[in-house]
């Protein structure tokens, strides 16, 4: 028998490997950005094989028509639109239409699905006795997958496509509120009810600050600017949170459990959590010596546990370009809130040093999305334990459109991968009296 792999010899159209003998010819696929993958469907079955990727970061789980990443240029684009035209001009909720429908929505479409949004932005009252069951100290993130899935409980219904719409209406239009809720609650404060006379963020914004013996008033500049950066946010392709959305949605699970389950795998601090660790290393630097240029050479450092957060991404692999346009924004908040932020002084040091430095530049480690977008989240007085939760509201749109496409799959099928046994080979039971 022997074991030798031949290396994959492709052609225009197909890649042929061969093992023990047994040769198999998989078609390649190509995308509509030239982007090119092999078809293993049918490797195990006409050879033996399977592949094995830890992490999956050479594997394509799916065909995806929603966004597109080119990590080495710096390029994102839903649907086919660049992120910084959608940044500039283009509004949250129309993206969240965007991603969802596909095309961008006429006038019409745009002012229904705001009018729907917004007057289903209340919960039920007996989500009161929910969120008092839980100790106030919870994490906003448990809270918030915990009340999702909740949902799940006041709509029953079976999911045709008109109670999927109506899902869809409902997770956008009480999410906000559900986040607001969640940090009332940590606070001993109590809800503020949503307002139908605000707009979108508007309306999170005061649900958050609001208190009712006194008047908030929503700045319009840092309502945009959380417009911005929910957008930027919107959908980042196959991570680790909208695989998480497409795996339980493969079992048939509803929309609601689905997405609790992506907002459970966002909480993780090497996914969602990445921006708290940048506002933490920060306030270290402020606290230890305030040196980007101290900091830097600990990073560099391989026996020094200090690491640079906020730099370097999986994806990309030059400047994110989302962190190009925060840094923009960031220094319009700072300057809107009229604060003296250190912490931006930091962040700037830290980037115009590491930008220049051969040891990072080599290493293709530039900003990320991360990086500005917790100073601002700090700017505007939302604490560091709600910025998942921020990137939570950002994302939902994102999930849906992900999970309604693989639904809507000719080749959908549950989420089952294989894998490689490695433990102990058959061996006989011993009784327990002679295991000593």
């Amino acid at each position: 028998m022997t074991t030798d792999l031949k290396e994959q010899k492709q052609t225009a159209d197909t890649a042929s490997i061969t093992f023990n003998g047994k040769s198999v010819s998989l078609p390649v696929v190509r995308g509509t950005e030239a982007e090119t993958a092999i078809d293993i469907e049918k490797l195990r079955s006409s050879t033996g094989l399977i592949t094995i990727d830890p992490g999956y970061g050479n594997t394509g789980s799916c065909k995806s028509a929603i966004t597109f990443i080119d990590g080495e240029k710096g390029i994102l684009r839903y649907r086919g639109y660049p992120i910084e035209e959608l940044a500039a001009k283009s509004t949250f909720l129309e993206v969240a239409w965007l991603l969802i429908h596909g095309e961008l929505p006429t006038k019409d479409e745009l002012g229904g699905f705001t009018k729907d949004v917004t007057i289903h932005t209340m919960l039920h009252q007996d989500f009161g006795r929910f969120f008092d069951a839980l100790p106030k100290d919870a994490h906003p993130m448990p809270v918030c997958a915990a009340a999702v899935g909740a949902l799940a409980t006041y709509y029953q219904k079976p999911e045709s496509d008109q109670q999927a719409h109506d899902t869809i209406i409902r997770l956008i239009a009480k999410m906000p509120t559900i986040a607001a809720y969640s940090y009332k609650h940590s606070i001993g404060q109590p809800f503020i009810y949503p307002q139908n006379r605000l707009g979108y963020t508007e309306n999170f914004l005061n649900m958050m600050f609001s208190v009712p013996c006194d008047t908030y008033e929503v700045d319009p500049v840092l309502a945009r600017t959380v417009d911005l950066l929910l957008i930027l946010h919107a959908d980042h392709e196959q991570n680790c949170s909208t695989s998480t959305v497409r795996m339980v949605g493969s079992s048939m699970a509803n929309l609601y459990a689905s997405i609790a389950a992506g907002i459970s795998a966002l909480w993780g601090p090497l996914h969602g959590g990445a921006n708290q660790q940048v506002i933490e290393m920060l306030e270290r630097i402020a606290a230890e010596e305030g040196s980007a240029d101290r900091f830097l050479a600990k990073a560099k450092d391989k026996n020094d546990t200090a690491r640079l957060m906020g730099f370097g991404h999986r994806v990309y692999k030059s400047y994110d370009p989302r962190a190009a346009i925060l840094k923009k924004a960031c220094n319009q908040v700072i300057e809107r809130v009229g604060v003296s932020s250190r912490l931006l002084e930091i962040a700037m040091n830290l980037e115009e040093i590491a930008l220049k430095d051969d040891y990072f530049v080599s290493r293709k480690l530039y900003p990320n999305v991360d990086f500005y977008s917790g100073v601002i989240y700090q700017a505007l007085g939302i604490p560091v334990n709600m910025f998942t939760v921020m990137f939570t509201l950002g994302r939902l749109p994102g999930w849906i459109a992900q999970w309604l496409e693989m639904r809507r799959d000719k080749d959908f099928r549950i989420s089952r991968p294989r894998q490689i046994y490695v433990g102990s080979p058959k061996r006989p039971y011993v009784p327990l009296a002679a295991r000593g």
